[in-house]
C-alpha cells in the first residue's frame, strides 16, 4: 500500500460518514459523557463528541501513534500524506545523485 491507496480510502470512508453519525454507546461511555455535559454545558452534545475526536486525533499525531499505524498499514507517515509525497520522492525519487562525476552536481546536496 501507499500514499495513492491511503488517499482512496479516507475520501470512500469520508463519503460514507456523510454529515451524521451514530455511535452505541456503553455503560462507561455513557457515564463520562454525562460526567462532561455536566461540567462543561455545551449547546449540544454533539459539540462534546467533535472535540473529543479532536482531541484523539491531536494526541495520535503528538505521540506518533498515527504515523506508526500509517506506517504499518500504508507505508506512508502523516508528513507524507500531507505533502502529497513520500520522503523517497521529496529527496529526487530515490536516485543516488552521487553517482555522477560531476562534482557541481553535489555543491547543492545537504
Amino acid at each position: 500500500m501507499g500514499l495513492d491507496e491511503l488517499s482512496d480510502d479516507i475520501d470512500a470512508t469520508y463519503a460514507d460518514l456523510g454529515e451524521e453519525c451514530s455511535v452505541a454507546l456503553d455503560t462507561e461511555t455513557r457515564n463520562e459523557l454525562a460526567m462532561l455535559e455536566s461540567v462543561y454545558d455545551p449547546d449540544e452534545t454533539d459539540e462534546l463528541v467533535r472535540r473529543a475526536i479532536h482531541m484523539l486525533f491531536q494526541t495520535a499525531v503528538d505521540t506518533s501513534n498515527l504515523d506508526f499505524h500509517l506506517r504499518s498499514g500504508y507505508d506512508v507517515t502523516y508528513d507524507e500524506y500531507l505533502s502529497g509525497m513520500t520522503y523517497d520522492e521529496m529527496a529526487g525519487g530515490g536516485q543516488n545523485v552521487f553517482s555522477t562525476n560531476d562534482d557541481n552536481a553535489r555543491r547543492y546536496q545537504f
